[in-house]
């Protein structure tokens, strides 16, 4: 039996895991862990220049690939400057183990220089933590943690370890273990097939049926599942913002996405429909508006692996607790097997009905200006004429410009659409597309954003640097916090309290001292020409600063405490 210090059990447990790169910044509780990295290749470490920006890059590469995010920090600031990122993980199930130090066992609770009590501050936003006392404990609780973190709904898990217990003289028998079980965790693998073939009764006899699908599609490995499925079925489908690309945005199936700033189209089709199939999505407020008044004709099946989230908000009328990619595996089987199909004159009824809705208002229209100012919208439109052949992921900051991304940009795969959806995470972008480029260096990595998101973590250029990651940046800048402002328009008459974003930098050349390539662009004719140029540039980071339009709203927007029906399609027009 190998002997190994903790410090080293640490590192080869990631190794065991199948980690490939860990994203941390040192400090003195964990230097014995850093030793341990120096002395051995099979783990990279990927240096960031702030906390937060290692869980949003751990982040980034557990939405892309499925796999959970290993973040590695020091005790008291160090592990405090994570608490957003998992907070945002969290929120939105995303599998993430972070990994932190704590000073020495003996000094727990004596305020000891950079202590931090890093399991009760986590608790309310994480999946599970452990605090390790035993070094021997170490492989067991790190398989733990990788087991819960992606297993059931996905979400971080914390695991806290004393500088004591990583003492390179003091050494242990080693042996990683294959599997792991644990009594009290038994997250469901299968959907009851009672309640499946309920649903399926339900749905067959639907005469205006929506599915409505989220951000669980997408971490639960169910697109293929649920394409297949609409398809089959020939109902209209809609996306939550984290459920985009589940299903692919360029059909003539899908509404486009839904909620307060969704469709028309969606919200009329969900507020009319008598069955509404939704699959991994949590109906919260984004979506819901008004809990009262939501789709009062229709009847609800939810799929969720996670109990606690149905019915929670809406009252299921029939629940099925699993997999959503098993219980749509299972629905497919029994519609195959027993020929099963939908009433096709009402779908086409229906049918007839949503695309008199679409061809009313298109999918999300706006107006395109005088032709040499630039629209937000546009300047997303142009991004996708620019990379829809490419094999691009697309990463968003928080506010105006990520629901324009949501809007203009149709994902056609799952795990191409990154950004903060529950949090709602400003500084989020940036870092998770590094992740992603980190992971995967011959894909297109582009991040939309703000000039007040990008920054919050504009540090991380130096990151880029150091590890060649030749990302793309959108930045929309339109001199304000833009939702913040249009909400002050809409709602304060027009009182802007500090919504304008006064004294900022020339990006082009501050992107420039960071050694990487900087664009400021004004005009519409150079928009295109510009995108073109900086996608060609394969080895570089490109910044594209781009003047765009302030005035601009997003729309639809829902109205506060209505239905879903209930909208503003501009500034003088509504439902």
């Amino acid at each position: 039996m190998e002997l190994l210090s903790g410090a080293e059990m640490v590192v080869r447990s990631l190794a065991d895991e199948g980690v490939e790169y860990i994203y941390g910044y040192p400090g003195g509780a964990l230097l014995h862990v850093y030793d341990a990295i120096f002395r051995q290749d099979a783990v990279t470490h990927i240096l960031v220049r702030h906390e937060q920006a290692a869980t949003h890059m751990a982040d980034g590469y557990a939405r892309a690939s499925g796999q959970p995010g290993v973040v590695l920090v020091t005790s008291g600031p160090g592990a405090t400057n994570t608490i957003t990122g998992i907070a945002t993980a969290y929120m939105d199930s995303i599998p993430m183990v972070i990994l932190s130090g704590q000073v020495p066992s003996d000094f727990i609770g004596t305020d000891m220089f950079q202590e931090t009590d890093m399991v009760g501050i986590s608790r309310p936003i994480v999946k599970h933590s452990f605090l390790v006392k035993r070094a021997e404990d170490i492989p067991e609780t790190i398989k733990k943690a990788f087991y819960i973190a992606q297993t059931g709904r996905p979400g971080p898990v914390v695991v806290d370890i004393p500088k004591d217990i990583t003492n390179p003289a003091d050494k242990f028998e080693y042996q990683y273990p294959k599997k792991i079980k644990m009594r009290s965790y038994n997250p469901a693998n299968r959907g009851h097939s009672g309640q499946i073939r309920k649903a399926l009764d339900l749905l067959l006899s639907a005469k205006r049926p929506v599915i409505y699908s989220g951000g669980g599609v997408v971490t639960g490995g169910a697109a293929q599942e649920l394409t297949e499925l609409t398809r089959l079925l020939n109902f209209p489908i809609t996306n939550t913002l984290m459920g985009l690309g589940g299903f692919p945005g360029s059909d003539q199936q899908f509404l486009g996405m839904l909620g307060m700033h969704g469709s028309y189209t969606a919200n009329l089709a969900m507020h009319h429909a008598d069955v509404i199939l939704a699959i991994g999505a949590r109906f919260d407020d984004r979506v819901t508006n008004g809990i009262g008044k939501f789709c009062p004709g229709a009847k609800v099946i939810h799929i969720d692996v996670d109990p606690t989230s149905i019915s929670k908000n809406i009252v299921a009328d029939i629940p099925i607790v699993g997999p959503v990619d098993s219980v749509l595996r299972d629905m497919l089987k029994q519609l195959k097997e027993e020929k099963r199909a939908a009433d096709a004159d009402a779908i086409a009824s229906w049918w007839k009905q949503v695309n008199e809705w679409r061809s009313s208002k298109g999918t999300f229209p706006y107006d395109a200006g005088d032709g040499v100012i630039i629209k937000p919208q546009k300047a997303v439109e142009t991004l996708y004429e620019v990379t829809k052949d490419m094999d691009v992921y697309v990463t968003s900051d928080v506010g105006q410009h990520q629901m324009f991304g949501a809007q203009y940009y149709k994902f056609d795969k799952p795990r191409r659409w990154i950004n903060s959806g529950g949090l709602g995470t400003m500084g989020f972008g940036f870092p998770a597309a590094n992740g992603i480029k980190l992971h995967y260096p011959d894909a297109e990595v582009a991040c939309i954003t703000g000039e007040g998101s990008i920054q919050m973590n504009i540090q991380e250029l130096s990151t880029c640097l150091q590890y060649d990651l030749p990302v793309k940046i959108i930045n929309l800048n339109n001199q304000v916090l833009g939702m913040v402002r249009q909400w002050q328009e809409m709602q304060y008459e027009g009182r802007y309290s500090h919504s304008y974003m006064d004294s900022l930098p020339d990006f082009k050349k501050l992107v420039e001292a960071y050694g990487h390539v900087g664009m400021r662009i004004e005009k519409l004719a150079d928009l295109k020409p510009a995108m073109e140029e900086a996608f060609a540039m394969k080895d570089r980071l490109v910044f594209m600063d781009i003047a765009v339009d302030s005035s601009e709203h997003v729309y639809p927007m829902q109205i506060k405490d209505g239905s879903m029906r209930d909208m503003w399609l501009s500034k003088t027009e509504r439902t």
